[in-house]
C-alpha cells in the first residue's frame, strides 16, 4: 500500500471514525459521499464507540498472500452498537471460543507488514472480547 493512501485511512483505521447523515441520522462506516438510506449528502464525521457484538465468523485456514504467519486466524462480522457491520479480525482470544452475540471492542493492533522493499507495517483496527472485570 502506498504511504499517501494508508495517510487518508488512518482516521478509519485507527479511531473508527465515520460518518452520520443529517438528514436521517444513519450511521455510516466506511464513510461514503452519498446516504444509502436516504440519499441524502453525509459528511460529517461520526466516531464510533468500538463497542459491538459478534454478528458471524469464520476460521481463516489458508490466509491471502501477505496474511500466511497469521493462520489460522478468526474474521468475523461485527455489528457495532450505532448500528453498521463492519469485518474484521479478532485478536486476544486465548482459550475464549468464539460465540454469535459475543461483546467485543475494538483494539489497534498490526495488520500485516508489507513484503516489498518499503517493509512498511500496516496498523488497523481488530476487535477482542470485552475483559470482564
Amino acid at each position: 500500500m502506498e504511504i499517501p493512501r494508508h495517510w487518508r485511512l488512518k482516521k478509519q483505521r485507527y479511531a473508527l471514525v465515520g460518518e452520520v447523515c443529517p438528514h436521517c441520522d444513519a450511521k455510516l462506516f466506511p464513510p461514503r459521499d452519498v446516504c444509502p438510506e436516504c440519499g441524502g449528502e453525509a459528511r460529517k464525521p461520526y466516531a464510533f464507540s468500538g463497542r459491538g457484538e459478534v454478528f458471524s465468523y469464520t476460521i481463516m485456514q489458508d490466509a491471502p498472500s501477505g496474511y500466511d504467519e497469521q493462520a489460522p486466524y478468526t474474521v468475523a462480522l461485527i455489528k457495532l452498537e450505532e448500528g453498521p457491520v463492519v469485518t474484521a479480525q479478532l485478536t486476544d482470544l486465548g482459550q475464549q471460543p468464539v460465540e454469535i452475540g459475543m461483546p467485543v471492542e475494538m483494539v489497534t493492533r498490526k495488520i500485516r507488514q508489507d513484503g516489498d522493499a518499503s517493509g512498511m507495517l500496516v496498523y488497523g483496527y481488530k476487535f477482542r472480547p470485552v475483559m470482564q472485570q
